[in-house]
């Protein structure tokens, strides 16, 4: 059974979270320039990070070497003279804003779109992980990620009403980084008629045996928690 446009809409972030907000995670979202939109999905050239006006790294803990940081030169003759170098975008207004909102949530985040969060490329950041702490680091992981173009490009494909591939407006979700969650300990659950009739884990890509373990305590736990809630 396909779902509906409305029904796919309902699922994203800026729709729910205001909702959700008392049992969520501190969330900030800023509606994204359709300009910032379109640099995610530009492959015409080459790999480029936005200019920071505020001069932060995106791999703050790098080692610099400034004998081994030379320009990269094109030779003569190797290619169209006519093809001018091409600019790093700049987005000063949103990185701005993107600033304040990480100060406020205690300075470090992690991002996503208006469905999905860039987690298949969390192994290009310093960390290893989708902890952000500036906007630098938070276009590297959008701007990495193959995942995210479903969000972009994709979002309807599936629905049996589809007029349009992708909703008119996109959304940045900065949520507070908390290094103690645990992935094998996110739940989603399913409610029918306001009972709860399944539980799954949210991390599928893995195997946790303690959910085996202690299957009747979490049961009983998340249980306890929705009609408290």
């Amino acid at each position: 059974m396909k779902m509906r446009q409305e029904e796919v809409n309902k699922c994203q972030i800026q729709e729910w979270y205001p909702k959700f907000k008392s049992v969520s995670i501190r969330t900030v979202i800023h509606e994204l320039p359709e300009s910032f939109v379109q640099y995610l999905l530009d492959d015409s050239g080459p790999f480029l990070l936005p200019l920071s006006i505020l001069e932060e790294d995106a791999f703050p803990n790098r080692v610099h070497k400034p004998e081994e940081e030379e320009d990269y030169v094109i030779s003569e003759g190797s290619g169209d003279d006519s093809e001018e170098p091409s600019s790093a975008p700049a987005f000063p207004e949103l990185e701005l804003q993107i600033k304040d909102s990480i100060q406020s949530l205690d300075g470090s985040v992690f991002p996503k779109l208006n469905w999905s969060a860039p987690k298949d490329s969390a192994w290009i950041s310093s960390t290893g992980s989708l902890k952000c702490t500036s906007f630098s680091e938070i276009a590297l992981l959008l701007r990495s990620s193959d995942s995210l173009v479903h969000d972009l490009c994709h979002a309807y494909d599936s629905c049996s009403d589809k007029t349009s591939s992708r909703p008119s407006v996109f959304y940045l979700a900065l949520r507070k980084w908390y290094p103690s969650l645990r992935p094998e300990m996110e739940f989603r659950c399913f409610i029918h008629n306001q009972q709860l009739v399944g539980i799954s884990q949210r991390e599928v890509t893995g195997f946790y045996p303690v959910l085996l373990e202690r299957k009747h305590e979490l049961e009983m736990l998340i249980q306890e928690f929705l009609w408290m809630k």
